[in-house]
Formats: C-alpha cells, structure tokens, sequence
C-alpha cells in the first residue's frame, strides 16, 4: 500500500480553466515566485506614480516660476510704459511751451520786417540822415533770454486727462503749420526786403552827414562873401571850418575816394565820391591818409587840418558837388 504524499507548502497549484470539453491545466508555480510577481508590479506601479508626482512637482514648480517671472516682466512693461507716457505728455507740454514762444518770435519778427518795410519807404529816396533810425530798427524786440539765468516758477499743481493732452497736442500741431506758412511767406519776402535795406543803408551811409572835423567853428559859409585876400566880392562854394594845425579830418560819408591831389588853390585836397551822384571835397590838409581807389566808412579819418593852397590859417574848407554843381553843405551835416 503505498502512502500518501504531502502537499509542498512552498508551491501553489494553478488550475487554468479551457475551453468547454477540454480539461482544466493545472500549473504548479513557487508560493514565493507567486507573491513576489505581484508585489514587483505594484511597486513598480508605486514607484513610476512617484516618479510622475515628483515630476508633475517640478513641472508645477517651473511654471509657478516662469508665471512669476512673467508676472514681473510685464509689471515692468507697465511700469515702463506709464512712465514713457509721463515722458510723453511732459514733452508735449514742453514742445507747446516752445511752439507758442516760437510764435510769438516769429510775429515780432513779422512786426520788425513791417517796421523794416516802413522805414524804407520812408528814407529809401531821402537825402536825410537816418541811419540811427535804421539801427534802432534792430532785434530789441525780441526778448532773448539768458541761459544761464535762473528764473523762478511755481503755482497749483492741477493733473492734466489724456483727452487734454491730445488736444494740446493738436493744438501745437496746427500751431507748427501755422508757423511753416509763415516761413514760407517769410522766405519770400525777407530776401527782397533786406536787399532793398542794404540798398537803403548804403545809401544812408553815403549821405554825407557826419561832421568832419572835431571843430564845429565855422569861419565862412557857403554864398556870397567879401574875398580874404581881394575883399571883393566872390563865391565860396563851401564852407570853413576853423580847427586846429593837424587836428584829424573824416570822411563825412562812406565812398570811393577819386581824387588825391595838390594844387595852389586847393592845397592838399581829397574827393570822394557818394551814392545818388554826391562827391565831398576835403581842401587845405596838411596831410592826406588815403589814396585814389580806396573805399571808406563814414567817420573814417582821411587826413589832418592844414593851412596849404590859398588860405589865410588853419582850417578844412569842406564843400558837397551834386551832380556837378555844389550845394550848401550845412543841411546834410548833422
């Protein structure tokens, strides 16, 4: 009789059910291996939802940190921008500010060319002397002011809306059209209006106006006089002025200087020759300064009082020829 054998009890049997007809499959596996397969996959499983929560941590920790980042980016961005905005409106303001300065420049301007335009036609064809006049014509009018100056300012601070500063910036705007027309009109009639000034200055300045001697003592004037040498009757054609032996002599006007001669008559002598057909004569120097050709400013030194030719002493025998025929030369002379 053979005895019975006893169930291994580190091995388990498993049966494995068929198809209908076909008998079951028995399997016989280690009780160990059994445990451990099932054990190995689920900690398989735990560790792989570790490793996937440790990562979706790190993923969750980086985005957090990117969105910060990003966060303070574009608070910057904005920061940055509302103070560009400020920059903006606070040069818009300035540009204003300049803008109606600017204008308010140019209409002086416009006042002195007007002033300029009156002035000329008011000396333009005179034989008077003006030419004062003309330099007070200069830019007193306009204001300019000194960098360096401080200048105080203050007053309510009172915040400015967009919609202001949209209207204020249009308003400039127009306001820099407005001033393009001017220009444009200036740049026409500037060119012709100071063409027209230097011809009216020139012809200032070669008025023979200015005294030419420091004297003032007249010893003969212009007409009919008893002759110093004769004591008949005779013309004299200018005028004497009595001044001291080698006292300076001027040019009573701006010319070109067409005669340095000597002669018994004259003495030493000089001609210049003036705009609208004008000459001044300079008789009796003791020395003569220019020469023939030259081109002199009004108040000029041209030579020194003398006592040459027929002359009884000391003095400038000064006498202006319009158009060949001379002229009383007191009325031009200041």
């Amino acid at each position: 009789m053979r005895s019975a054998t006893l169930p291994n009890p580190n091995r388990m049997t498993l049966l494995v059910l068929r198809e209908a007809g076909q008998p079951a499959k028995q399997m016989h596996m280690s009780k160990p291996l059994i445990i451990a397969v099932p054990l190995v996959a689920i900690l398989s499983i735990s560790g792989l939802i570790i490793s996937l929560q440790l990562q979706s941590n790190q993923t969750i920790a980086r985005l957090e940190g990117q969105l910060q980042s990003q966060n303070l980016k574009f608070e910057a961005v904005v920061s940055d921008k509302n103070a560009a905005i400020e920059r903006l409106q606070n040069e818009v303001i300035s540009l204003s500010s300049q803008s109606q300065d600017m204008m308010n420049r140019m209409e002086r301007v416009a006042e002195l060319e007007d002033q300029l335009q009156k002035f000329i036609e008011k000396y333009g064809e005179s034989d008077s002397s003006a030419l004062s006049n003309l330099s007070a014509l200069s830019l007193k009018g306009l204001d300019v002011d000194d960098p360096n100056e401080q200048l105080g300012v203050g007053g309510e601070f009172i915040a400015v809306h967009e919609n202001e500063i949209e209207q204020l910036a249009e308003h400039t705007k127009d306001q820099f059209l407005e001033m393009n027309a001017m220009l444009d009109e200036m740049e026409k009639n500037v060119p012709l209006t100071l063409k027209r000034a230097k011809q009216t200055q020139y012809s200032l300045s070669g008025t023979p106006s200015e005294w030419p001697t420091l004297s003032k003592r007249l010893t003969s004037n212009f007409g009919y006089r008893t002759d110093p040498f004769t004591g008949r009757a005779s013309f004299h054609a200018g005028i004497d002025i009595g001044a001291k032996q080698g006292d300076p002599v001027y040019a009573a006007a701006a010319g070109e200087v067409i005669t340095t001669a000597q002669d018994n008559s004259h003495g030493k002598y000089i001609i210049i020759q003036h705009p609208g057909g004008l000459q001044s004569w300079y008789l009796h120097l003791s020395k003569i300064s220019v020469s023939e050709g030259d081109f002199i400013k009004k108040g000029q030194t041209i030579g020194q009082v003398g006592n040459t030719g027929r002359s009884t002493g000391p003095h400038l025998h000064f006498e202006i020829v319009k158009n060949g025929k001379t002229i009383d030369p007191l009325p031009y002379l200041q």
